[in-house]
């Protein structure tokens, strides 16, 4: 099958540290090459794959500095993609609603994955509008704000099995791997760390004052006026950085548990299958896609209070990190994501899904 993916233009696919749609796009695209796809990447120039690549910026924006808003290279990767339509089969789309007004007019179907969340007000009425689009969630939480939305299959994001090693050694301190945002819950984890006595490593991006997205903008003012204040000489506490493949490894591997205190409906955690494949368990709280990776007792804890992470760390004996690693092999590799994929491309592609597609779009009833 002749397969487009089309990603966002801010990072490479893969990114060198932080960029968790573009990875997940990453190893799609080389499992779908394995698997005898004629696959092409439309990215940033300096993405890195083995599938055919089709650059839409030169290079990914965020490390570009001549630029600060990011959104119109969203329109240009968009355009820029679609400028290779016919030459496909199917466009699996990466770039959110960007794409639909584009989509719908397409001679091929498009097939859309969301990454973020959907709990957002201003999104219901566009996608009453743009109802016919099919949907893949990364979890079954993640449908929840939008029940009626064209939602065509729940694919949890995978992993190569070779990617990370695991360790089934005892760790020595515990983990958090995340953006310094409010609702990541890092300073629960220092609570909890300082609490117990043990060291807690924290492994994040830098946060930049120098953007014009209001997220990345509040990043920095928590960062600046909540975490580091806290963090400035606590011993306990070690700020890594952002870390590469290479990085994560070694933090994962070291760690008795990965603490994922989330206050938000994160749709997919990647950090949470990342220390699953290193054999660490992961203690978080039950947000979003969590009920749905970890598996409670089994691959680690769900906890809402600093008291519950507290008494969670003390019993991590009764966590097998053999467990993990095999919870992993079973439910997240790369090979089981690309297999749940061909079979949505099937659907997508065949007669009776583009009748259906024409029949949504006029807003009439869509033949059973």
């Amino acid at each position: 099958m002749r397969i487009g993916l089309l990603a966002p233009p801010v990072e490479p696919v893969p990114p060198p540290t932080y960029g968790g749609t573009e990875r997940a796009v990453a190893t799609l695209a080389d499992a779908l090459v394995d698997r005898g796809h004629e696959v092409t990447l439309f990215a940033s120039g300096d993405s890195r794959t083995r599938a055919r690549l089709v650059p839409t910026v030169e290079r990914a924006i965020w490390h570009d500095a001549r630029y600060v808003d990011p959104m119109p290279f969203w329109t240009l990767a968009v355009s820029r993609g679609y400028a290779h339509a016919s030459e496909l089969d199917v466009m699996h789309n990466h770039c959110d609603h960007v794409a639909y007004p584009v989509a719908r007019l397409s001679p091929v179907p498009t097939l859309t994955t969301l990454h973020g969340r959907l709990d957002l007000p201003e999104l219901r009425d566009l996608y009453r509008e743009f109802r016919e689009q099919p949907l893949v969630s990364v979890s079954l939480a993640q449908r929840s704000p939008l029940p009626d939305a064209r939602w065509i299959a729940s694919i949890p994001h995978g992993y190569p099995e070779d990617l990370y090693r695991p360790s089934y050694a005892p760790g020595r301190y515990l983990a958090f791997c995340g953006r310094f945002s409010r609702e990541k819950g890092v300073m629960t984890a220092i609570d909890a760390a300082v609490r117990t006595g043990i060291p807690l490593k924290i492994a994040a991006r830098q946060p930049r004052a120098d953007r014009v997205e209001q997220d990345l903008l509040d990043e920095f003012h928590y960062w600046e006026d909540v975490v580091l204040p806290r963090i400035r000489g606590e011993p306990l506490v070690e700020y890594v950085g952002e870390l590469d493949e290479a990085g994560k490894q070694e933090l994962y591997s070291g760690a008795l548990a990965l603490l994922f205190p989330i206050d938000w409906p994160e749709p997919f955690g990647l950090v949470m299958i990342e220390a699953l494949a290193c054999g660490t368990p992961v203690i978080a709280r039950p947000r979003g896609s969590v009920p749905e990776v970890i598996r409670e007792g089994v691959t680690g804890f769900h906890c809402e209070t600093v008291d519950d992470f507290v008494r969670a760390i003390r019993h991590l004996d009764l966590i097998e990190r053999a467990a993990c690693r095999a919870d992993f092999e079973a439910r997240f590799t790369a090979d089981a994501m690309a297999e749940r994929y061909e079979r949505v491309y099937e659907v997508v592609t065949s007669e009776t899904s583009r009748s259906a597609l024409f029949w949504s779009r006029r807003g009439d009833r869509i033949p059973s």
